[in-house]
């Protein structure tokens, strides 16, 4: 009886880890870019919304080069989302009190996608912290919307353009 549990367990460990194995054979990385700008104009201690311009996937092409197609996504979530000031030179997040951004689809709802709020960077990049939503509708979508909303600490003197580098997991089935 006992030699029976303990190959039922090593069975049951087995099967599941091969599962995630499975899993990361299965799932590449999709990668997109966004540029916001936040305004000169902003009040400080008041949320600001900016809306971008729609970000155009490259999801189809990227399916294809990983040998899958938008039926078999069976899971895409945010792995990472870094942000880098590129305009004024030498600028730091410093004047920025908290961030979140969200995504959207012509025919999809809005929902969070990353955030950081509390922020104490002396740095030029920040890294935000992603929600666990699931985003399979917006990455096989032709392009989707980034809304962002900012508190700033600080009165900016010029606006402020920051890159938004994002990074999807996107996990597929075979068949």
């Amino acid at each position: 009886m006992k030699s029976k549990l303990i190959a039922l367990t090593l069975f049951l460990s087995l099967f599941l880890t091969s599962c995630d194995a499975v899993d990361d054979l299965l799932s590449f990385t999709i990668s997109n870019q966004a540029s916001i700008t936040i305004q000169s104009t902003s009040p400080i201690n008041l949320p600001t919304e900016i809306v971008t311009p729609d970000v155009t996937t490259n999801s189809s092409s990227e399916f294809k080069n990983n040998k899958t197609e938008a039926g078999l996504v069976k899971d895409v979530k945010l792995k990472s989302l870094k942000l880098s000031i590129t305009n004024p030179d030498g600028k730091t997040f410093a004047f920025l009190k908290s961030i979140h951004l969200y995504i959207s689809t012509t025919d999809s709802d809005e929902i969070e996608l990353a955030y950081q709020d509390n922020i104490n960077s002396t740095s030029n990049t920040l890294d935000l912290i992603s929600t666990d939503a699931r985003l399979d509708q917006y990455i096989k979508a032709d392009k989707y919307k980034l809304r962002t909303k900012v508190t700033l600490k600080e009165t900016l003197t010029q606006d402020v353009t920051v890159k938004a580098d994002m990074n999807f997991r996107v996990t597929a089935d075979p068949f």
